[in-house]
């Protein structure tokens, strides 16, 4: 599992925000409404001491509904009463009106910000090198990009603009219940230095904890995913139960950890909780006594309590939305980090376009080695001439695989330099390189779709006359017509409702469609029967013609069809045909 990097709070919020940026117009949207709460919530209370003070009660009416209404409704109790109701019903449906519209916004903004960060995760994590996903694994990146990514909606729509919002909202309370009674107002704010000491107390010693949920949460998923992946080998030798014990671990150790997060949180809402009861009984205490001693109306009284509820709530909000972030900020930093992997493969800032090569290959003392110890070629160097058959032989470990690689520019040399037609592979636009391979893997890697959306993968915008000539070029046609579906055939999760040569066919049709004028053959008629393999074999040589073609293969017999040979022995050319040039180190 690949270690996650350390970010502060102020980094992970800045890139959330940069991140953001395109939906800044919807984000302000929500901000407005937001802030709309803050004078309904203010409202809200007045008809109460409207009843209280002036139609219980003598006293006057509140200069602002002085203002805006007629003296025919402020005449009487009666006319008042029913103002008050009047009143109380229209702030409800306003803000009624303000949340739902609100709510509205939030999900359609929270929803294309995570659909966002997660196209982004995705086009970069398929950026990065063989060598990462090796070693990271899938399910890890999977967790990430699924899981890991809603960051973003919850800290910018359901964690930022609700902080911004309350901290505005605390401040009209303030102002509001001070211009009643400031005694109080200052009263009810002692509770803010010991709230913001809980706060950070919790934020510091949580995070750490999310970080370890959700690393036990993606193992737990590792494991699901590897024995699916693997499911005919697990059947075979009956471990279905030892898998699931294997998964339950997992998931209990995950489920513990989570179990302390929210023991945590229980006490620091406890706490919380705690401090406003014990601010709010104090400001009940304080405006009691100044009632009894004729300072304060009651229904002032009333309305500061009324307030004080209002006051507290973005008090609550605030610490809350600090502490509850923590797992967010643990999934932003872990999204980040995988943002923050660099491809081992770059392209250059001024990299060429290249329409079709010739295909003309040199490697010039080229070595690769995965880290530090383990060395797969050492000193490779021959020159292939364009439209080269080139066998590749030797025992398994000697770095052929490699090689393929290093050649579709994969991975890159270590030491060395690999030309095509004269330049550097790295000197090229990365795209424009790859168009010009085609690749056939032993192991042929089929998608779950149809058969002739399988064959065009390489080319999606083939005519259908175009796939059926590659299909016929590869012997496939034939068996493809026999099924019922015909090209519209649904191949299966990795292609499994074909057999080994059919879908080494299928990408023997993909590797014809693409008519690039390099080939790669990676061992594609190791897993097949006799038969299969000379319709292979057959196909394989109408491919191979007038392009430059490197096929690798344990069985000699299989390089009959290629014009010259090279072998590989411990990462070393040890042969050579006379017509590929090699240097004194081959």
């Amino acid at each position: 599992m690949r270690r996650v990097r350390q970010y502060t709070d102020v980094a992970l919020y800045r890139r959330l925000i940069a991140e953001a940026r395109p939906f800044w117009p919807h984000i302000a949207g929500i901000f407005f409404l937001s802030l709309l709460s803050t004078p309904i919530a203010l409202l809200l209370p007045l008809p109460l001491q409207v009843v209280v003070d002036c139609v219980i009660g003598s006293g006057p009416l509140p200069r602002l509904l002085t203002a805006i209404l007629p003296p025919r409704l402020t005449a009487s109790p009666e006319s008042l009463l029913g103002v008050a109701a009047a009143l109380l019903v229209a702030v409800t449906l306003l803000q009624q009106l303000e949340g739902f519209t609100s709510w509205l916004l939030q999900l359609y903004t929270g929803e294309q910000l995570v659909l966002r960060f997660r196209a982004h995760l995705f086009r970069h994590v398929q950026r990065l090198s063989l060598l990462y996903h090796d070693t990271a694994g899938v399910s890890e990146s999977l967790y990430r990009i699924q899981y890991d990514a809603p960051a973003m909606q919850y800290v910018i729509v359901n964690g930022v603009v609700p902080f911004v919002t309350a901290v505005l909202t605390l401040a009209s309370m303030l102002y509001v219940t001070a211009r009643i009674d400031w005694r109080l107002a200052m009263l009810a704010i002692l509770v803010l230095p010991v709230l913001l000491l809980l706060t950070e107390t919790y934020r510091r010693g949580v995070r750490a904890r999310w970080t370890r949920v959700k690393e036990s949460e993606s193992g737990a998923l590792s494991v699901i995913q590897e024995v699916l992946a693997s499911i005919r080998v697990v059947k075979a030798f009956g471990q279905e139960d030892r898998e699931r014990d294997r998964f339950v671990r997992g998931a209990r150790h995950a489920l513990a950890e989570q179990l302390a997060v929210v023991g945590a949180e229980t006490r620091f809402g406890l706490l919380v909780a705690l401090v406003l009861a014990v601010g709010t009984a104090a400001v009940l205490v304080v405006g009691a006594r100044d009632v009894r001693s004729g300072t304060l109306t009651l229904g002032s009284l009333l309305l500061v309590m009324a307030y004080l509820a209002q006051l507290y709530r973005p008090l609550e909000t605030i610490s809350k939305k600090v502490a509850g972030l923590q797992s967010s900020l643990a999934s932003a930093a872990r999204a980040f980090s995988l943002l923050d992997e660099v491809p081992d493969v770059a392209e250059r800032p001024q990299a060429r376009p290249l329409a079709r090569a010739a295909g003309r290959m040199t490697l010039r003392h080229v070595s690769f080695a995965y880290g530090k110890d383990r060395r797969v070629l050492d000193d490779v160097s021959f020159e292939v001439p364009a439209g080269t058959q080139v066998g590749i032989a030797g025992p398994t470990g000697a770095g052929k695989t490699t090689l393929l690689m290093l050649l579709a520019r994969l991975i890159d040399p270590s030491d060395g330099e690999i030309l095509l037609d004269g330049l550097d592979l790295r000197a090229y636009r990365l795209a424009d390189l790859r168009n010009q391979i085609a690749v056939v893997l032993q192991e042929p890697v089929l998608f779950s779709t149809t058969i002739a959306e399988n064959i065009a993968y390489g080319r999606p915008g083939a005519s259908r006359q175009q796939i059926v000539d590659a299909a016929e070029a590869a012997h496939l046609d034939d068996f493809v017509m026999r099924l019922p579906d015909g090209y519209e055939t649904e191949v299966g999760e990795r292609g499994m409702a074909l057999s080994g040569g059919e879908r080494q066919r299928v990408s023997l049709a993909r590797a014809f469609l693409r008519d690039a004028p390099i080939v790669l053959l990676d061992e594609p008629t190791s897993a097949v029967d006799t038969r299969s393999e000379a319709k292979i074999l057959e196909a394989m040589q109408r491919l191979m013609q007038g392009r430059t073609c490197f096929m690798v293969a344990h069985r000699l017999s299989t390089l009959d069809i290629c014009a010259v040979r090279l072998r590989l022995e411990h990462g070393r050319l040890l042969a050579a045909d006379d017509r590929v040039r090699v240097s004194a180190h081959g």
